[in-house]
């Protein structure tokens, strides 16, 4: 509850900040001042029990230490995001404050998908998360692709919520029970009416769409590549995280005495987003649209705890949070520096600016899954979650040869920062690249390797 309502609020208090605050400079230390508030709080409440409300919420909302510790991380995360793209962040429009308490409201939705208890909230989580990303993907009002990205994403994402709507209505009128509490649907127990299988079916569909797991993917490039790349850092990062906690959470707690019968369904999902995903990244020149494809490509790891719902499954989704957050914030904020998207744009850069060269490859290493990044672990852990499930091992095995795929498109990148000559005589860079961005940078990147040597960092909070 610490995190719902303390990030509403000043999600509020940065609104108004936008009113009454001329200042472009101002409303990142007043987001930076409020979101170590929540995390603190929150971190309180999750080591001890400190809930600053307690409003009747008649079971809505359940807290435990795994979905706190997930806030935790997401939080963190949001953190490192906000202190290195700050600057970026007041480049996109006039309205600062505004884009900042969007970004409350979208964690204020982030822990209500993590906490939900029941499908209405499940529902009301997504859209407080998905209003204010259509509004951030528009912001850049000049920009005609922004325009358009935000458009398709409405229509697409309006189609999806049509679709989780339609299948909790199912799932209402299919269980004997007739309730929305997910601990309380007793699926399972019997044979499964067929309202039940439309109803899960359907929720299926909506929550692939939302984590952009193919085939429900096709909405992800276009809207990545035309948002603020700055913005494009923050929605494939947490909030997908999220998604796939949402998504994991809803299939532990109410169908996971149903395993045996979407268990395939999962599967095919899985391996189409891998496939599509990897394949298809092979081929774009364009650095941001290579990163969007790659999300769906991480997308398809992360379905790997969907389809195996085990005690690895909880603890690698918490890794490939963190893991995949930190070293794709790293690489978008090298991109938002950068005038040239291209790969070709990136040829020369260890000469011109070796740090940001240096961030960049652990960064895009941690994405292939090397060994002592946070990526290798976070792909460890999911792979050990599908091998501990006992079925489909086979599905291991592609996961591994598609991690294989991503090392190439991956690698390109690196070998035009490092064995490539520029055409230019320097690299054109957007603005500046100050000192404190740097040194962001590198926190990343120690982040990167900590994680990476040492997962137990993570791993044993949630048994602390």
């Amino acid at each position: 509850m610490n995190a719902i309502i303390l990030s509403a609020i000043w999600g509020v208090v940065m609104m108004f900040a936008g009113v009454f605050i001329k200042n472009k400079s101002v409303p990142k230390y007043l987001a930076v001042t409020g979101l170590v508030c929540v995390l603190v709080f929150n971190i309180l409440q999750e080591f001890n029990g400190l809930s600053l409300f307690n409003f009747p919420i008649q079971d809505m909302l359940r807290t435990d230490n795994f979905n706190l510790l997930f806030i935790t991380l997401i939080l963190g995360c949001t953190l490192v995001y906000f202190l290195l793209n700050a600057t970026e962040i007041e480049k996109v429009g006039e309205h600062v404050g505004e884009y900042y308490a969007l970004i409350f409201f979208i964690l204020s939705g982030i822990a209500i998908v993590s906490t939900f208890n029941t499908l209405l909230m499940l529902f009301i989580g997504i859209e407080i998360i998905s209003i204010p990303l259509y509004i951030l993907t528009a912001s850049d009002k000049r920009n005609l692709k922004s325009n358009e990205a935000a458009l398709k994403y409405f229509l697409m994402g309006a189609f999806s919520t049509g679709i989780m709507l339609m299948g909790i209505a199912f799932l209402y009128g299919g269980t004997p029970n007739a309730t929305f509490y997910i601990h309380l649907l007793q699926l399972g127990t019997g044979t499964l009416p067929v309202l039940v299988a439309v109803g899960l079916l359907l929720l299926l569909v909506s929550m692939s769409f939302k984590v952009s797991a193919a085939p429900f993917h096709f909405w992800t490039p276009d809207v990545y590549d035309g948002a603020p790349t700055v913005f494009t850092s923050f929605m494939s990062t947490m909030v997908k995280a999220a998604g796939f906690f949402a998504f994991l959470r809803l299939f532990t707690n109410a169908f996971g005495a149903l395993q045996a019968q979407w268990q395939t369904l999962v599967l095919i999902i899985t391996v189409a987003t891998l496939v599509i995903g990897n394949i298809t990244a092979v081929f774009q020149q364009s650095v941001k649209r290579m990163l969007s494809y790659s999300s769906i490509a991480q997308a398809g790891f992360m379905m790997l705890a969907i389809f195996a719902i085990n005690t690895k499954a909880r603890e690698g989704i918490l890794l490939y949070s963190v893991a995949y957050s930190l070293a794709t914030i790293g690489m978008f904020g090298v991109l938002t520096k950068m005038k040239d998207y291209t790969i070709d744009g990136f040829n020369g850069l260890a000469k011109t600016q070796p740090l940001m060269a240096f961030a960049a490859t652990v960064c895009l290493l941690s994405l292939t899954g090397v060994p002592l990044t946070a990526g290798f672990q976070s792909k460890f852990f999911m792979l050990m979650a599908a091998v501990e499930n006992g079925q489909h091992f086979w599905l291991v095995i592609v996961a591994v040869l598609l991690a294989a795929v991503s090392a190439y498109y991956y690698f390109k990148i690196i070998q035009a920062i490092y064995f490539k000559e520029s055409e230019t005589d320097s690299i054109v860079f957007e603005g500046t690249v100050t000192s404190p961005f740097k040194w962001m940078l590198l926190v990343i990147v120690a982040l990167i390797l900590m994680v990476g040597i040492y997962p137990e960092i993570i791993i044993g909070l949630l048994y602390a």
